[in-house]
């Protein structure tokens, strides 16, 4: 769960909106059945800053990916959701189907607080997984609930309020997944004894012969973040084994113990092209980790690191999709101040799906699946617009470019600055990125892969990295966009993207 915890003194009593919370659920349409609010719909449809194939809830707010999972032939995502406004606040478990990771539907919430029990303040973040139940299948998700405490109990300490994160179950038999029933108590109530903890949530669930694993994002105080790990037979009784793996805290203190490396949130542990990987968020950033796993011990070593993505990108999740290839999704949030996200009505989405890889040596590396390209449009050709000879014009600030070469490329809205530049530099075969400097491996191809989507770019560097970057402009439309390749000769081309709805609300109009 990766929000920070800012400003809970002055929220509105989290109890009181939980009733109207939990009304939105009943609605046929879902969220937006039960609020009438025509003029705010009609702002959300029409404001150009609204992606147009990346998925987003009709309204209010989201932040990290929760239980992805394929199942019953059919995507589905859980996530991080404000039912009640576009800022954090009221966590939620938000649902949408998909029949390819692109066209979504959104369905009810799936999870919402209930009061009285362990996710009476918030239910965090957490993941899915499905096993056998007669002669069917069962998904169940593993949940941070979370509640306000006394001193003695609490794992979150902002100063104004005592929080108390446990890790809780909730199951679906449902082939849709929009029934959902919780355990009374959670799995896992407390931390285990004698550490000194800075976090306990964020639980990732996998199944390794006849035991059931579950990682916890977690830290010690003055020493660092760390992964727990837990063990069980049937995913109701857990045994705390040890420390999966841990770091090094920075020594500088912050309020929020994520800021400064004390502790570690939102970790996915999982196999991968024969080695295994570890990813957490600290310090603002996404971090990746492959080694190897002592199967026997359940310790793993790292062997190599590097970060995930160099912008504006969080909180990731994985699961496997239907070919069992490593799909990563992330949370993209706004870059924009709590008054801009209210007026506008609607705040952060999620990253474009990512296929994992390991090469040989330990890299990391990601790549789009193949089902983005079915988004493409027409070919947008250099030289053929406003803009002249050697660069592509992306209209209504949408489109997908793929550049190769030894030089770099410029992305410049028309009507204003320049929203990217990417430089590539041969005598120490690295990219510099809006000034942050990343270095290529030997046998990398300096390649850019970027997709833009009216107020975000997701881009790829080499396969090697991500960089996500956050735009925004004024006005009743979107600006067009000049791509420029900087030395005039680079392999460059630029496709239209086909929106993935007829009104920016994420829904299709066609049934999936």
């Amino acid at each position: 769960m990766s929000q920070r915890i800012r400003g809970l003194a002055t929220r509105r009593e989290f109890l009181a909106g939980v009733g109207a919370a939990a009304a939105m659920v009943a609605g046929p349409r879902g969220v937006f059945a039960q609020d009438a609010d025509t003029a705010l719909e009609s702002r959300l449809t029409n404001d150009p800053m609204r992606p147009q194939f990346h998925l987003l809830p009709a309204k209010n707010w989201m932040n990290d990916p929760n239980g992805p999972i394929y199942f019953n032939g059919r995507y589905h995502m859980f996530f991080q959701y404000d039912p009640l406004a576009a800022v954090w606040g009221d966590m939620s478990w938000n649902h949408a189907m998909s029949p390819d990771m692109l066209h979504w539907t959104h369905l009810p919430l799936a999870l919402t607080p209930t009061p009285g029990s362990a996710d009476s303040f918030g239910v965090f973040s957490g993941s899915a997984i499905a096993v056998p139940h007669g002669n069917t299948e069962r998904v169940y998700a593993v949940y941070t609930g979370t509640q306000k405490s006394d001193d003695e109990h609490a794992t979150i300490r902002d100063g104004a309020n005592n929080i108390q994160e446990s890790q809780c179950l909730a199951w679906s038999d449902d082939a849709r997944l929009v029934r959902w029933q919780k355990a009374a108590q959670p799995i896992v109530p407390a931390p285990p004894a004698g550490l000194k903890i800075t976090g306990f949530r964020d639980p990732s669930v996998w199944r390794q012969g006849e035991w059931y694993y579950m990682t916890v994002g977690s830290g010690v105080a003055k020493v660092g973040g760390c992964v727990l790990l837990y063990r069980s037979k049937d995913l109701k009784q857990w045994d705390y084994l040890h420390k999966l793996t841990e770091g090094q805290w920075n020594g500088k203190p912050t309020a929020n113990p994520c800021d400064d490396g004390e502790m570690w949130e939102c970790p996915e542990f999982f196999a991968l092209d024969g080695g295994h990987v570890l990813i957490y968020s600290t310090l603002g950033k996404v971090f990746w980790q492959s080694g190897v796993l002592d199967a026997a011990m359940m310790r793993f070593t790292s062997r190599k690191t590097g970060e995930l993505d160099l912008g504006a990108y969080y909180a990731p999740k994985t699961q496997l999709d239907a070919q069992g290839r490593r799909i990563l999704w992330g949370w993209i949030p706004e870059k924009r101040s709590e008054a801009a996200m209210k007026a506008a009505g609607w705040s952060g989405m999620m990253s474009l799906p990512r296929v994992l890889h390991l090469d040989d040596d330990g890299t990391l590396r990601m790549t789009m699946p193949q089902q983005v390209a079915t988004l493409r449009g027409s070919v947008l050709r250099r030289g053929e617009s406003i803009v002249g000879q050697g660069q592509i014009l992306l209209r209504e600030a949408s489109g997908e470019v793929f550049w190769a070469g030894k030089t770099g490329l410029q992305l410049s809205s028309l009507s204003g600055p320049n929203l990217l530049d990417i430089r590539y530099v041969p005598s120490t075969h690295s990219f510099l990125v809006d000034g942050k400097e990343f270095v290529l491996q030997p046998q990398d191809e300096p390649t850019v892969h970027a997709y833009v989507d009216c107020s975000v770019i997701e881009v790829l560097l080499s396969e090697r990295i991500g960089y996500t970057k956050r735009f925004y402009y004024e006005g009743p439309t979107a600006p067009s966009i000049s791509v420029r390749d900087l030395g005039g000769f680079g392999l460059m081309k630029g496709w239209e993207m086909k929106p993935i709805s007829d009104n920016r609300l994420t829904t299709p109009a066609r049934s999936v």
